[in-house]
């Protein structure tokens, strides 16, 4: 009796992982079809760094040297990312990078080149600037009209201050701007090998 309960359990968790996996299929599968469209935001937070949170003391932005910055998985995973776009051929109009140097090489690994935007910088202990980061932050997903993809890199507290989406290094989150100016998320997605 309790063998073939056990054997039950066993294979409604299996039905249940499977349908998991299936639903996470066709999470990605729209997400990715949003960009093949183009016109979407895309909110990558920096892939993986050297141990530690935050910033180490007397941190300088003109100095990477004195800045958390990738490790060697962390740049694999960067240039995945970059090879996954270009394997799906997905139209980038622009890509926008903070200034810590952990963003910047994220963004220049994957894609080739960057601009540097301030208001996608580290809000990881510095809640006075939160308003005015999200509401500049808001004013760039809000102007994109792009027929490509405008891509942002930034960091976990800065993406999860507009979005609400909590990511996982070197994830990132579609965003589909509407005509008033707000934006939906259309999905989130990690484009590398663990």
């Amino acid at each position: 009796m309790a063998t073939s309960r056990s054997l039950r359990l066993v294979r409604s968790i299996a039905l249940v992982v499977g349908l998991l996996a299936s639903i996470s299929a066709l999470a990605n599968d729209v997400a990715w079809n949003a960009l093949a469209s183009g016109g979407q935001v895309v909110l990558i937070r920096h892939t993986i760094t050297t141990a530690g949170v935050g910033d180490p003391p007397g941190m300088r932005l003109d100095d990477c040297s004195s800045q958390r910055n990738l490790s060697d998985e962390g740049r694999r995973h960067a240039r995945e990312i970059g090879d996954a776009f270009r394997a799906r051929r997905i139209a980038i109009d622009r890509v926008l990078s903070s200034p810590w140097c952990r963003c910047l090489e994220t963004a220049r690994l994957a894609f080739g080149k960057t601009e540097t935007e301030a208001a996608l910088g580290n809000l990881f202990g510095r809640p006075d600037q939160t308003t005015s980061r999200v509401a500049a932050m808001r004013k760039l997903v809000s102007a994109h009209r792009g027929s490509g993809n405008l891509i942002l890199v930034s960091h976990g507290s800065t993406i999860a201050a507009l979005t609400g989406v909590s990511l996982a290094p070197g994830e990132f989150v579609v965003l589909s701007t509407r005509s008033d100016g707000a934006f939906q998320v259309v999905g989130r997605l990690v484009a590398y090998r663990e």
